[in-house]
């Protein structure tokens, strides 16, 4: 049975109560112009219910390319929870939430394909039939200036803390 997180349910609200015209999309589909890209790693990692076998060094890697219109997409590589290389390779898009001087606050929502999961651990993520399993992976991040970071929610399993370098 997972454990309650009363910050959990206050980073969804934060989420929920966000304006509806941050999450009005542009016209479709995306425009293939490079507006900046995003270079990161992990800094933090930590499961909502701790095994002996979890591994919370997941030395993540990741490359995102974002057009004006804030869609993306990316392609990560992390050690996952049982220490197996794994690749993300996903789009998505990020929605503004607001905005204090310089610092820009936004949610970001991301979907695509994770391949790692193999062996004994084939059947810890939903749809790993072939070790490649669809996700989706929300997040709320910041950007000041040329860096920036996100809290990102892997389901119920737990969350990682990224920052980054934009160019």
């Amino acid at each position: 049975m997972p454990r309650c997180f009363p910050w959990l349910g206050g980073l969804t609200g934060l989420w929920l109560s966000a304006s509806a015209s941050a999450f009005t999309l542009p016209d479709w589909p995306p425009t293939l112009e490079l507006d900046h890209t995003l270079v990161q790693t992990s800094l933090l990692t930590r499961h909502f219910d701790p095994q002996p076998d979890h591994n919370n060094q997941q030395n993540l890697i990741g490359i995102e390319l974002h057009n004006p219109d804030r869609w993306l997409a990316g392609t990560a590589w992390f050690k996952n929870s049982y220490n197996q290389p794994t690749w993300y390779v996903y789009a998505g898009r990020e929605f503004p939430l607001w905005q204090f001087k310089d610092i820009n606050v936004r949610a970001k929502l991301t979907g695509g394909l994770l391949h790692g999961y193999k062996g004994e651990y084939r059947d810890k993520i939903p749809l790993n039939h072939l070790e490649t399993a669809p996700i989706l992976l929300p997040s709320i991040g910041m950007q000041w200036g040329r860096l920036e970071s996100d809290l990102i929610i892997f389901g119920t399993a737990g969350m990682m803390v990224t920052a980054g370098l934009r160019f």
